[in-house]
């Protein structure tokens, strides 16, 4: 079978080479998952890099995330037929034209959920709704999350606005800008004008901003540190940036402020199975209601990766890039 193979760590366009590998067989609790569409991750990126949390021996297939049909069933498997479409993520090895995964972590899917939406379902929307869960926000209240329009900043948004909960978002450019409002996100402020916290306000019409929730690091850190309402939480996502946290210990120390970091992929470890279940049928139910849509921007053949991630990075990229068996 071809897949996406790194030999090592190193900067996405340099390091995505496409080769031939053995199709795996599924061993006992396994499937076989023949891949329809595959999303590029943030998260993918970084373990391409080697600075994510967990590193792959290498060489390894990247991929963390996918909507495919079974293919081939392992022993003990009972409950999953093959020709079944699933969503499956938190797994490796996922940018091929075929990869294992447990059978207990597929997700059957029901037709009326594209395979746009079903290949993002599970990772991005999970962490969302995880995040908006665990800061113990109510309806009515204001939080604000920057690099919005980003996937985990427009899955805020939709979540959030199913609990009634509001959301300033914060972007770079008018290009961005745009792209929210023609989403129906109203809140959109852009940092880069010289008058976006008079801007912030306005908006909010000064209601406290409750928690924000940082994906930039960085500066970012500090503009979302410098909206927080007194006792207030900035919680730590990401680091588009690459730069560590540059916040301002007044409005930190005086505003009584806290700051902590949220990893979904931990927080999905620490969650009980039925607490999972609850949370993925939020989700698959919201996506089969058409609440929940999730878009493509370009796809690209396992071929062009190098040229897919490159594109994943690009500035005022308003969808996910994702990955097909062919191009």
């Amino acid at each position: 079978m071809r897949a996406v193979v790194i030999e090592r760590f190193g900067e996405p366009t340099e390091v995505l080479a496409v080769a031939e590998r053995p199709t795996p067989e599924p061993g006992p609790g396994e499937v076989r998952i023949a891949l329809i569409l595959a999303p590029i991750h943030n998260h993918d990126l970084a373990i391409v890099r080697g600075v994510y949390g967990y590193k792959p021996p290498l060489p390894a297939i990247p991929g963390t995330e996918a909507v495919g049909r079974i293919d081939a069933v392992g022993p003990g498997v009972t409950d999953i037929a093959v020709g079944q479409r699933v969503s499956v993520s938190g797994i490796n090895a996922a940018w091929a034209e075929y990869f294992l995964a447990k059978a207990a972590q597929v997700v059957p899917l029901p037709d009326s959920i594209s395979d746009d939406t079903a290949a993002q379902l599970l990772s991005m929307p999970l962490s969302a709704l995880m995040l908006l869960e665990d800061l113990r926000v109510s309806e009515g209240d204001w939080i604000a999350i920057n690099a919005a329009n980003g996937a985990v900043g427009r899955l805020v948004n939709v979540l959030a606005r199913q609990r009634g909960v509001n959301v300033l978002n914060l972007v770079r450019g008018p290009a961005s800008v745009k792209a929210l409002l023609a989403q129906g996100f109203d809140e959109v402020v852009d940092t880069e004008t010289a008058d976006w916290f008079d801007r912030a306000a306005e908006l909010t019409s000064g209601a406290p901003i409750i928690r924000a929730v940082d994906q930039v690091s960085g500066r970012g850190a500090g503009d979302l540190l410098s909206l927080l309402a007194p006792n207030g939480e900035l919680i730590s996502f990401g680091a588009l940036s690459g730069q560590p946290l540059t916040i301002n210990p007044g409005d930190l120390i005086f505003k009584q402020a806290v700051v902590k970091g949220f990893w979904g992929a931990k927080r999905a470890e620490n969650t009980g199975k039925d607490e999972l279940r609850r949370l993925i049928g939020e989700l698959v139910g919201l996506a089969a209601r058409g609440a929940l849509r999730l878009d493509v921007e370009a796809t690209f053949g396992l071929e062009s990766a190098a040229e897919a991630a490159a594109a994943s990075e690009s500035r005022g990229r308003s969808a996910k890039i994702v990955l097909a068996p062919k191009q």
